[in-house]
């Protein structure tokens, strides 16, 4: 059975809601997928704070209307399944990462930021640590000069304190 006019603007309306503050879309065709697989592909999804649902297009091309998407509805063709993200990469790597263990999840392209991704696009942007990672790296270089300055010095005080110890003894030793 299908949805009612009014049902439809529900969907429409918390979609559009989702790609309002969106960085990225995926979609893929997922035929042939059993129900199994797509329950982990949800929870996956899920727990990286990606919104993954399958949508009629008329409804995903009316919710994208206006947006910076608007230009993904050309790709909007076939059973799909649409991944999107506030972050940039989630989408593409929830995606990404499952239709690598299973074969019949064929992804069809993306948008990041308005611009179209092809297939390689998408996979290239998957590719990218994600903003967590990104960070921690970050936080690591510019930790770097830090602790090497904290262990240069810790160096310079051990001499000094081996080197001042040695006269002591030697006067002793003198008496």
């Amino acid at each position: 059975m299908g949805l009612n006019l009014n049902d439809k603007k529900v969907v429409v309306e918390e979609v559009s809601a989702k790609v309002a503050t969106a960085q990225t879309i995926v979609v893929a065709e997922y035929r042939g997928i059993q129900v199994s697989n797509l329950t982990k592909l949800r929870a996956t999804a899920r727990s990286q704070g990606v919104y993954l649902r399958v949508l009629k297009n008329t409804l995903a091309r009316r919710a994208v209307e206006g947006t910076q998407f608007a230009p993904l509805a050309d790709t909007m063709v076939g059973p799909l399944i649409y991944s999107i993200s506030d972050d940039a990469v989630a989408a593409a790597k929830v995606i990404a990462d499952f239709a690598k263990t299973n074969d019949k999840l064929v992804v069809k392209g993306g948008n990041y930021a308005g611009k179209n991704l092809d297939v390689a696009g998408v996979t290239a942007l998957a590719s990218i640590p994600s903003r967590e990672v990104l960070i921690a790296q970050l936080l690591g270089v510019m930790q770097a000069p830090v602790s090497g300055f904290a262990r240069v010095l810790a160096a310079v005080a051990a001499q000094k304190g081996e080197g001042s110890a040695a006269p002591a003894e030697e006067t002793a030793a003198a008496e």
